[in-house]
């Protein structure tokens, strides 16, 4: 099979396992095993991506945040962090690694970095394999818009089914792939905790960042690139004084893309259930539904 598989064209998936638990906990009714533990959402996670492979998915591997903080917060203190996470949701990430892992599936929990740090570093290497014919990213984080490369690493919402390709980047955001982090440490990013610049909303951030690609490349003078004469000089003054602040947003936009995860693309095959999958999966068949939560899934 290994060396059918080096012959042929692949399509890599690689899977938000952070956000897919969100989503799964929010929009599914709760379930509790014999021991009280709540395993909806690690039970929803675990069959839609076994859909996945079922749906023709052969390479895969599913990236968490084992420990919500990273090194990001070690640069601005109100960036994302576990508090306010519901304690159900919270104990489900081990859950969801453990029962990913006795799935057959690759899963990568991390810890001093971000899940989407893992899936920026792998989409990367997997490119770099001539046999990949397409990654895909499969969550709807913004922030791994800046991944997206042609029509060969692509981003996928698995909820709405939308496919974003390096145009679809460019008609969503107003500026390519390269100039997302740039463009997120303007108009701030609200889910992971830092506000962006007073006054560049995103309109305007797309329209200065189109012309000038990044934050350096920005004419002091904003005679040079006003978009609109009205405020383009309180937008110039917000970013000559907010310089510093602002490049720093920029770095917490910036997905690591030089984590070494795997040595091969072929590590990424699904090969079947290992044999500790049965114990979990008679577990999560005899958990108990309960009524369904009145919240609803993140977009």
């Amino acid at each position: 099979m290994i060396g059918l598989c080096r012959r042929l064209h692949l399509e890599v998936h690689l899977v938000d396992g952070t956000y897919e638990l969100f989503r799964h906990y929010h929009a599914l009714p709760s379930a509790r095993d014999q021991n009280g533990y709540e395993v909806a959402a690690v039970r929803g996670v675990l069959a839609s991506v076994l859909g996945m492979i079922r749906g023709g998915a052969t390479h895969i591997a599913v990236a968490t945040d084992h420990v919500i903080e990273s090194f990001r917060n070690e640069l601005w203190p109100d960036y994302k962090t576990g508090a306010g996470i519901a304690p159900d949701l919270l104990a489900q990430f081990p859950l969801l690694e453990e029962a990913l892992a006795a799935a057959g599936i690759v899963v990568w929990p991390m810890i001093e970095f971000e899940a989407d740090d893992a899936l920026a570093s792998a989409a990367v290497a997997a490119a770099r394999d001539p046999r990949v014919e397409r990654v895909i990213i499969c969550t709807p984080d913004k922030d791994l818009a800046q991944c997206v490369r042609g029509s060969r690493i692509v981003q996928l919402n698995r909820r709405t089914r939308v496919t974003r390709d390096e145009a679809g980047v460019i008609q969503k955001f107003g500026v390519p792939p390269e100039s997302i982090p740039d463009y997120l440490a303007l108009v701030g990013d609200a889910a992971d905790g830092y506000p962006g610049l007073p006054g560049w909303g995103a309109k305007s951030s797309a329209a200065v960042l189109a012309r000038f690609a990044h934050l350096e490349s920005i004419p002091a003078d904003w005679r040079e690139w006003a978009v609109d004469a009205s405020n383009a000089g309180a937008l110039a003054h917000t970013l000559s004084r907010e310089r510093d602040r602002v490049l720093l947003f920029r770095t917490l936009a910036t997905l690591r893309t030089d984590i070494a995860l795997f040595d091969d693309v072929d590590e990424l095959q699904w090969n079947g259930p290992t044999p500790a999958f049965a114990a979990l999966g008679a577990r999560f068949d005899a958990a108990v539904t309960e009524k369904r939560r009145p919240q609803r899934a993140p977009s």
